[in-house]
Formats: structure tokens, C-alpha cells, sequence
């Protein structure tokens, strides 16, 4: 790659600039004893946040702390282990804390947004939609959004459990160019660099689940935090998977953030590092060489600089689509459809188009509605190669018999089917064959039916859905299915 594409490419990043989500967690924002507010590293993350506006990226900041904030104001020493008590204290502390924000980010003349969300707010697709297009319109305002978790009104089956979670779904949710998880160590290292003297900083990763058998994730979160290194690593799974160019790095340097943008830029030519073409892609020049217009070009021309402290995880080649990405992270699944290993070789392939037949589904477990997110599980006892093979072509050929079969007649009356009382013996009956521990998760889908219909029907050609159900709105019993677990 020469000198003219790296510096068209960084015209490129200028020009559009990337998006970029700061995650900065509770022992990064308060005091782990006296709770008061760490001012120089808050002062930090703001020039940080304005200088790189003033480079032209668009940045979401998501920010822990409100609990923390409001054991300092009502003067309590720990928190407290009831969950009323929590979320009373983080209606305390969340005024506070964004006030302390907006009054940092007011001396810059910075606007800020406040968005509290939970898992329930985004489980919808058209409230996830409406939260997507108000990140879009603060981000063109020259807004910064301050993500925090709602708190207040969170339970556990509608947390995101960290932030870490939440500010990678964030970064999914808008197409972010990176995400940035800071923390007490300024990357990801081999073991606890507190007590192993021997543990070294992992520079690069290509493969989350690789780099978990190698290094020790024991290390836990402060007093007042949730996470530890664990949660650091399934937020790289999600931003990662969703096209994300994930970094840890320490937060007693925020301004290293610049750096670590910068020095990829030049490095990669302003491609960011995993992805082989621009998320907002622009046309490849005709001809000619671009005049540097950014800071970042100038620095094509000279050495690499030297490589600031961080652990970069590389964003997938090929990243999901949105809808997908909101099924298998945003998504709680209800229940789970068994298939077979044929439909599970054909589903692993980005070709199937990532929906699933009556045919290759071998039962249920639990209840779940028509249009609840849904685990596609496979039995660990795999049979033989030719079974296997067997059941992959039979599996093809009642695909390509859908495709070329006349629409299916539709006369449904209720979009979410939840308790169909035909089947629901067959589909208990599943649930118990089908036990959780002779079940590996490969993927997760929307289902089109419910658990007692899709009972029904399974193993079966698409063209007796009318009449084994009555109506038939779809010869596919799960639609957008992401296969997270290969062959």
C-alpha cells in the first residue's frame, strides 16, 4: 500500500470522521473510599472529548458513577446490597453527575445530551429504532450524548449487568468506528499485572474466544464497579462482532485516546484496524493525490510513532447487519429452537440468508411468542459424517422446494401467539427430552411462531404448514439467525 492511498484514505477519515464511544467506569469517575469526584480525570475525558470533536469524530461518552455520586452526597460508606436502596441511591446521584458533566463540558462551550437506557428500552425494535435516530440527530447537532444505564427502574432481567455491555451495544447501535474501555490498567495482560510480576500486555487481538484460553480474566471490579476484566472481553465480543474496532486502555490517560486513534490511522492508512473497506463508504479515487487536509495525514508522510499502551480487539471482516447484531446482543431469548445438523451446516453459511425451515428443527425448549428472540441449539452427540450429510441435503432440497413453491395463505389474528393451548403437551414433552446440558447454543433468531406451533410443524415440509397449523404467514419458523458457534 503506498503513500497516495494512505493519504487519500485519511482524507477520507477527516473528511467524514469516525464515530467513537468512551466507556469510563465508577472507580475512573469517584473516589473507591471518600466517593468524591476524581476532577482531574474527569477534566481529562473532557479535553479529550473536545479535542477530538475539534478533529472532526463524533463522540458518545457512556459514564458510570451515579451510585457512587450518591453515596458521597447522602454520606454512606458502601453500597448498599438491596436493590431498592441501589436504585435510590443512583436517583441521587444521576442529577448530580450529569450536572458535574455539563458544568466540565460547559467550560468548552460543549453541549451534552443525558440518555438513560435499559435492556427493556431497546427490546423493542421500533423503541430500538427511535433510540438509534436520537443518537444520529445528537451526534449531527454536534452533541455529546453521556450514556449511563437507568438505574432507577432496572431489574435484573432487563439490566445490561455492566456498562461495559451497555457501551458496546451503544457502539453497535450507531455503527461506531471505536469503542473505548477505560479502565484502572492500560490494556489486557496475561494475568493480574498487580500480583504476577511476569504478566505481560497482549498488544493485539484477533479472536476473543482465543485470547480467553490464554490469559486470566480473575481480576474483579472495585467496590463500587460491576466488572472486571470478564465483562471487558464479552464487550469486545459485541463490539467486534458488530464491525467495531474495540481498545482497552488505561483511564489515568484519557488523552492516550487521541494517540491510539492517530497512531492507527497511520499505521493502517486511516483504514480502521479489521475492516478491509469504510463503514460510510466514499468512492475510490480516480486519479491524482489528495491534499492533506487533517493533522492525521500529515503523519502518513512521516515514521510510525511509537505504539502507545493498549490492547487493540480487531473488528470482523464481516460484521452484522444491524438487525442481526440487535437479535443476538440487545435481545433476551425466550426459549430454544433444537435443529438438526443439517439445517445447523446450512444456517453456518452466510448464504442461507440466516432463516430457518420446519424441516430442520428436531423440537423446542420452553415458551416463547411469535416474534421473541430465540436460542438455536444443537445436540451435543453429533451424528456420523453421512448422517450429518444426509440431513444437510435433505435440509437443502426443502429450501430450494420453498423457494419455488406459491405463497403460503396467511390468515393469522394475533401477531403474538404466546399460549396456543394446541401442542403445548408436545412442546412440554420437548422440554424435558431436550435437557439444557445435552444442548450446545450455536446462534440466536427471531421465531415466526410460537413454541406450540413450531412444535408442531417441525421436521416437516413448509408446504403443510397451512394445514397442520391453519394459516401459514411464513414457510420459515425463525428469520435473521446469527450462528455465532462455526462448524
Amino acid at each position: 500500500m503506498g503513500v497516495h492511498h494512505y493519504t487519500h484514505e485519511m482524507g477520507r477519515s477527516r473528511r467524514t470522521g469516525a464515530t467513537v464511544v468512551i466507556k469510563l467506569g465508577t472507580s475512573s469517575i469517584v473516589h473507591e473510599t471518600t466517593h468524591q469526584p476524581l476532577l482531574s480525570t474527569l477534566s481529562s475525558v473532557v479535553e479529550t472529548v473536545v479535542k477530538l470533536r475539534s478533529l472532526g469524530h463524533k463522540v458518545v461518552l457512556v459514564s458510570s458513577g451515579a451510585i457512587g455520586v450518591g453515596l458521597q452526597r447522602m454520606g454512606l460508606p458502601s453500597r448498599p446490597k438491596n436493590l431498592s436502596g441501589k436504585q435510590a441511591l443512583a436517583a441521587i446521584g444521576q442529577g448530580r453527575l450529569i450536572a458535574l458533566w455539563d458544568n466540565l463540558f460547559g467550560q468548552f462551550e460543549q453541549p451534552i445530551a443525558q440518555v438513560l437506557l435499559t435492556r427493556g428500552d431497546i427490546s423493542d425494535r421500533t423503541r430500538y429504532l427511535n433510540a438509534v435516530n436520537t443518537f444520529k440527530e445528537l451526534l449531527s447537532m454536534g452533541v455529546v450524548p453521556i450514556v449511563n444505564e437507568n438505574d432507577t427502574v432496572s431489574v435484573s432481567e432487563i439490566k445490561f449487568g455492566d456498562n461495559d455491555t451497555l457501551s458496546a451495544i451503544t457502539a453497535s447501535m450507531i455503527s461506531a468506528d471505536y469503542l473505548f474501555l477505560l479502565t484502572d490498567v492500560d490494556g489486557l495482560y496475561t494475568s493480574n499485572p498487580r500480583k504476577d510480576p511476569d504478566a505481560r500486555i497482549v498488544e493485539t487481538v484477533e479472536s476473543v474466544t482465543e485470547i480467553r484460553q490464554q490469559v486470566s480474566t480473575s481480576t474483579v471490579g472495585s467496590s463500587l464497579g460491576t466488572g472486571g476484566m470478564e465483562t471487558k472481553l464479552i464487550a469486545a465480543e459485541i463490539g467486534t462482532s458488530a464491525g467495531v474496532t474495540t481498545v482497552i486502555s488505561s483511564s489515568k490517560r484519557p488523552e492516550a485516546v487521541c494517540d491510539i486513534i492517530a497512531y492507527h490511522n497511520v499505521r493502517l492508512g486511516g483504514v480502521r484496524s479489521g475492516r478491509s473497506t469504510p463503514r460510510s463508504g466514499t468512492s475510490t479515487p480516480t486519479s491524482g493525490r489528495s491534499t492533506p487536509t487533517s493533522d492525521f495525514e500529515d503523519m502518513a508522510l512521516t515514521p510510525l510513532p511509537p505504539r502507545p499502551p493498549h490492547t487493540v480487539f480487531t473488528a470482523s471482516l464481516n460484521p452484522l447487519r444491524d438487525l442481526k447484531a440487535w437479535t443476538s446482543h440487545t435481545l433476551r431469548p425466550r426459549g430454544s429452537i433444537v435443529i438438526d445438523a443439517g439445517a445447523y451446516r446450512v444456517l453456518s453459511k452466510r448464504t442461507s440468508g440466516g432463516r430457518l425451515l420446519p424441516a430442520g428443527v428436531v423440537g423446542v425448549m420452553g415458551q416463547f411468542g411469535s416474534g421473541n428472540a430465540v436460542r438455536i441449539v444443537v445436540r451435543k452427540h453429533k451424528g456420523s459424517e453421512s448422517e450429518e450429510e444426509s440431513q444437510r441435503s435433505a435440509y437443502e432440497e426443502s429450501q430450494n422446494s420453498a423457494r419455488s413453491s406459491t405463497p403460503l395463505p396467511s390468515r393469522r389474528n394475533s401477531f403474538n401467539d404466546d399460549h396456543s393451548s394446541d401442542g403445548d403437551s408436545d412442546a412440554g414433552e420437548d422440554a424435558e427430552r431436550f435437557r439444557e446440558e445435552d444442548v450446545v447454543e450455536v446462534g440466536r433468531g427471531l421465531a415466526n411462531y410460537n413454541h406450540s406451533q413450531i412444535n408442531k410443524i417441525k421436521g416437516q415440509n413448509s408446504s403443510l404448514m397451512p394445514r397442520l397449523l391453519g394459516y401459514a404467514d411464513s414457510e420459515y419458523v425463525a428469520e435473521n439467525i446469527t450462528i455465532s458457534l462455526p462448524p
